[in-house]
């Protein structure tokens, strides 16, 4: 999920803790729980700094060793020891717990949507990725935020936050359900499908769809029920040409293949030698597709730029490129 549904999350998590008597029994146990649960919610994704050093580290390691199996239990235990050597008289034992459910939290609704996580790692270190809800759904922001504002005006948190995330719960399996809906449509017309991607977007009747099959892929979109496809290509594996094996040396195209299941390749001979270029089928924009990676070759194989990344016109690309040089 997006930052701002992570924090609210965090504040209703720190409403929520006041159904624990050892909570709401005390003033400084109230504040530190608060606390431990907003930071909480926030830590698996303070991978974010990677962004600092360049796109392809943060595309390889975010949601990776942060959402780890190993993280649920580092990040909480950091948080309360920072909070017990600046809070004094707290609980440890229910400050550690809560502020492990903010974690755990945010690492499982982060499975639900297209971007994944690599949640059960390193038992089993691949990306999850369900599909189901947009990194930024309406509904589950608004509920928060309604559920905070009937805090403010005095009603009981405790029992406000927990009818919300009745009312959400209930919503996550209605959409749980609608994805297998559009899957099992998309499945029975593709039944040679090896592979179907399927990506939220902000309408709730309206889904990206990538089918992949052992000779094709199919980019579409499905609105109220309807199938629509934009695009079909072969399904072509990546080849054994060294052009492409010294382009995937490069630490941003390697980054982008170690992320992305479903994409489309070309090399192209030009005046500076040769372009590989990757794109990911599952985010098409307005006729494009901006999730790339792209890699400039000389003659000889030698790397002189590349890219990976969000690019929405061919001008932003060039000025990347550029400064990679």
């Amino acid at each position: 999920m997006d930052t701002g549904t992570h924090v609210v999350m965090g504040v209703a998590l720190g409403g929520l803790a006041t159904l624990d008597p050892i909570v709401s029994g005390s003033p400084t146990m109230t504040q530190a729980v608060m606390l431990g649960a907003i930071i909480g919610s926030q830590a698996p994704d303070f991978d974010t700094v990677l962004k600092l050093k360049n796109n392809a580290t943060y595309l390889r390691h975010h949601r990776g060793v942060t959402h780890s199996i190993p993280a649920w239990f580092i990040w909480p235990t950091l948080i309360t020891i920072v909070l017990t050597l600046t809070i004094p008289n707290v609980n440890v034992l229910h400050l550690w717990l809560w502020t492990f459910l903010a974690v755990f939290l945010h690492v499982f609704v982060d499975i639900f949507n297209a971007y994944g996580t690599k949640a059960f790692a390193p038992i089993k270190d691949k990306w999850i990725a369900l599909g189901v809800i947009n990194i930024f759904d309406i509904f589950i922001f608004i509920t928060h935020i309604i559920g905070i504002i009937l805090w403010r005006f005095g009603t009981d948190p405790g029992w406000t936050f927990l009818a919300m995330y009745a009312v959400i719960t209930c919503y996550y399996i209605w959409r749980v359900r609608a994805q297998r809906a559009v899957y099992r449509y998309v499945k029975s017309l593709h039944p040679d499908a090896t592979h179907i991607f399927t990506s939220p977007t902000y309408r709730w009747n309206s889904w990206h769809i990538v089918v992949r099959t052992k000779d094709e892929m199919y980019v579409a979109k499905m609105k109220n029920g309807t199938l629509e496809y934009f695009e079909t290509y072969p399904f072509e594996t990546i080849p054994d040409l060294q052009i492409i094996k010294d382009a995937r040396k490069d630490p941003n195209l390697s980054a982008f293949l170690s992320f992305s299941p479903a994409y489309r390749w070309e090399v192209t001979e030009e005046s500076h030698g040769y372009t590989v270029k990757f794109v990911d089928l599952r985010y098409r924009s307005k006729g494009h597709y901006p999730f790339i990676a792209i890699v400039r070759l000389n003659s000889e194989h030698e790397i002189l730029s590349s890219y990976t990344g969000w690019i929405f016109n061919n001008e932003t690309l060039k000025r990347k490129l550029e400064v990679a040089i």
